[in-house]
Order: structure tokens, then sequence, then C-alpha cells
């Protein structure tokens, strides 16, 4: 497993985080941004939140490395 492995996973994982829908998904098991006050937001969970919320404010950079991404798996095969 090389560099590049490990980066498409990272970048699979990142997609997954950003196609959640909070209405749909993350709200009904609690898992909403608006339910954590600023001192709660240290644990666990919150910090997951915290990322699955960055994530999606960055779809247009995932989106650029995904193109990237395709680009260099047709060109090297």
């Amino acid at each position: 497993m090389g560099l590049w492995t490990i980066l498409e996973g990272f970048l699979l994982l990142a997609n997954a985080l950003a196609i959640l829908n909070e209405d749909r998904f993350l709200a009904p098991r609690g898992w909403s941004f608006a339910e954590f006050s600023a001192g709660r937001t240290k644990s666990f969970k919150g910090q997951l939140i915290g990322l699955i919320y960055a994530t999606q404010y960055m779809r247009v950079p995932l989106i650029l490395l995904n193109a990237i991404c395709i680009f260099v798996k047709l060109v090297s095969g």
C-alpha cells in the first residue's frame, strides 16, 4: 500500500462526510451542530461533528481533488 492509495482513501472518506445531509441523517441521530454548546465541542463527538461540517464547507476543493484523482487514474492506468 503506497502513499497514493492512502491519499485516495482519505479523499473517499472526505467525500463520504461531505455528502451527509443534516436534516435527513445527522439531526435525527443527535449529531446536529446546533445541539452542541461551545463547551461540549471539545469531546470526541463534538470534534467529529466539527469535522463533518468542515468537509461540507470544503466541497469545491473536494471537487477539484476528485478531478485531479480521476485525471491521474486515467493517465496512469
